[in-house]
């Protein structure tokens, strides 16, 4: 149970959702967009999240959709996780997304939830970065779209009142050669120490990372030196290494000298997989 009360609210227009927050904003309701609901629950609890009003999106037909339209896959923002895995468009958001809390879970949790939660690790945005999706967001200053990597900075740059309804990818991207690793500090279970999302596009290797920094991110210059094919792989690793954002993690789960170990050590995985230690 939530140690606090709320109107709940489920339009099925993307205008009616917007409509809906900004009506209740004005009466300072703290209006929150769910479509999962699982971080409301988890965080309302221990007292880090806070709404008087929920506007549910699941009942939206455009953050429901599944398809391909023309060259590119579309992914509606409240398809669950579990509605991914079996579907398997996308073989690299696939596995990046079954391994995402558990089985129980994944069957709540949605794309769009985890792409825009606080908790950090948000690890089903990595194969979109990896990939160049288009994201759609809408707003009151209404529909946009926009590259991810030009909005997603640490986190998805959403305005007062926006919300994240489709992206879309290139086909070309879905049968990449690809990677998804993710490691924890003790076997299977508990929170992930760090996730790695790989893909190969020609000869150029892609890389986008969680769990390392308190955000998911790709970084070009990280990649730049892992394709430096004039170097031997040893000094790739060691160059992309240094151009790491900052900070870099130091929790109960792992200190950041580790955490640097562990990555050190994916990054050999990831060019061995992909056939890039040349």
């Amino acid at each position: 149970m939530l140690p606090f009360d709320f109107d709940y609210y489920k339009p099925t227009k993307l205008n009616e959702a917007v409509a809906l927050y900004q009506s209740l904003d004005k009466k300072e309701k703290k209006p929150m967009f769910i479509s999962g609901g699982t971080e409301l629950i988890t965080l309302g609890r221990i007292n880090l999240a806070y709404t008087e009003a929920v506007i549910d999106l699941k009942e939206i037909t455009e953050c429901k959709v599944m398809k391909f339209e023309g060259d590119h896959l579309v992914y509606g923002s409240t398809l669950t996780l579990t509605k991914i895995e079996e579907t398997n468009l996308f073989p690299l958001l696939t596995k990046t997304a079954s391994e995402v809390a558990d089985h129980t879970s994944r069957g709540k949790i949605t794309l769009g939830g985890n792409i825009c939660a606080q908790i950090f690790y948000r690890e089903t945005v990595l194969p979109f970065l990896l990939v160049d999706s288009q994201v759609m967001i809408v707003g009151s200053e209404g529909m946009k779209v926009a590259p991810i990597n030009d909005i997603f900075k640490e986190q998805l740059q959403l305005k007062n009142g926006e919300f994240l309804v489709q992206l879309a990818t290139d086909k070309r991207f879905l049968e990449a050669p690809y990677i998804s690793i993710k490691r924890r500090q003790q076997w299977n279970t508990g929170y992930p120490l760090i996730t790695v999302a790989a893909l190969k596009m020609g000869e150029e290797v892609r890389v986008a990372l969680s769990g390392l920094c308190p955000f998911p991110f790709r970084s070009k210059k990280l990649e730049d030196s892992l394709n430096n094919w004039e170097w031997p792989m040893n000094d790739r690793v060691d160059a992309a290494l240094a151009e790491l954002p900052k900070p870099i993690l130091n929790d109960v789960e792992g200190s950041s000298e580790y955490r640097l170990f562990v990555l050190r050590n994916l990054l050999y995985d990831v060019l061995e997989g992909l056939g890039a230690s040349f």
